[in-house]
């Protein structure tokens, strides 16, 4: 979790900060950075006496002389943040599905173990959330919302009642969009919804689809419980559309720890990082 510098109450003279220019209180933050790894701009204004506008401004001059990285909420040394990859086209369903298969089952069984108490339960298009389903075959009491036409079919026959939101197809991905989707879903309000992504970086989370993309932020904005689902490949990538901010995320289900910096700006954005243990003798 990222640290925060002291910022217990204490008088105006015994702040560590109080009364600092601009060039040592800046000098301040890096020592800081330096000790302990991470800040943040909270734990910042209280220790230095000044407003979290000041500190977000020297935190921007400090970035822009390549002495740090901001993130949300804080900063980390330049050098900690793994360079990020961009994705210019989306692969196959298919070829998803066979990607770290073993990985994507654990998450997929560590999610579903998450949702089975709760009574809506939204499920994003995804080949996680597809594998995801049959693991929720058993759940008399629930409800699930998709709009995944492979996640119906996967749930044919079985306990819970299954609504598909209507709209436009995507061949491939067999999934519907378009403005009777988005309004369909956005008239209602679900217990949880799990989230598929292409890629989670500090900037937020990503995905290749503009026509899936609505409904995923609808699914942001109408649920109680934001769970994203994201193997260890997708950390630190990038696609050509933004999702939403990290802050909208209350747990991510992986199969590996996230690289310590983005495990660190995780953890100061308040998301519970969940990691699947993968079966026995699974490789």
């Amino acid at each position: 979790m990222i640290a925060e510098l002291d910022d217990r109450p204490a008088t105006p003279a015994g702040r560590a900060g109080a009364g600092l220019f601009a060039p040592a209180r800046r000098a301040a933050i890096l020592e800081a950075l330096a000790s302990q790894g991470t800040v943040t701009v909270r734990g910042l204004s209280a220790r230095l006496d000044v407003s979290e506008m000041t500190i977000r401004r020297d935190l921007v001059d400090l970035e822009g002389e390549g002495r740090l990285r901001r993130v949300h909420g804080g900063a980390v040394p330049a050098a900690n943040m793994p360079p990020v990859a961009m994705d210019s086209e989306e692969p196959s369903f298919a070829s998803r599905l066979r990607r770290n298969q073993q990985g994507k089952e654990a998450i997929a069984a560590t999610a579903a173990e998450i949702v089975a108490r709760y009574r809506t339960i939204a499920l994003d298009v995804g080949t996680t959330t597809y594998l995801m389903a049959s693991h929720l075959r058993t759940l008399a009491h629930a409800k699930i919302f998709t709009n995944s036409l492979r996640i119906a079919t996967a749930l044919d026959g079985a306990e819970p009642d299954v609504y598909v939101a209507g709209g436009l197809l995507r061949p491939d991905e067999m999934s519907t969009y378009g403005p009777a989707a988005v309004g369909q879903f956005e008239a209602l309000w679900f217990d949880v919804a799990v989230i598929g992504v292409s890629g989670v970086t500090p900037e937020g989370l990503f995905d290749y689809s503009v026509e899936d993309a609505e409904l995923k932020r609808v699914y942001l904005r109408r649920s109680g419980l934001r769970i994203v689902l994201c193997d260890a490949s997708k950390f630190q990538r990038m696609s050509l559309v933004a999702i939403g901010a990290l802050s909208q995320v209350n747990i991510l289900v992986t199969d590996a720890p996230p690289p310590p910096a983005l495990a660190a700006v995780l953890a100061a954005t308040g998301v519970d990082v969940r990691i699947a243990e993968r079966s026995a003798g699974a490789a």
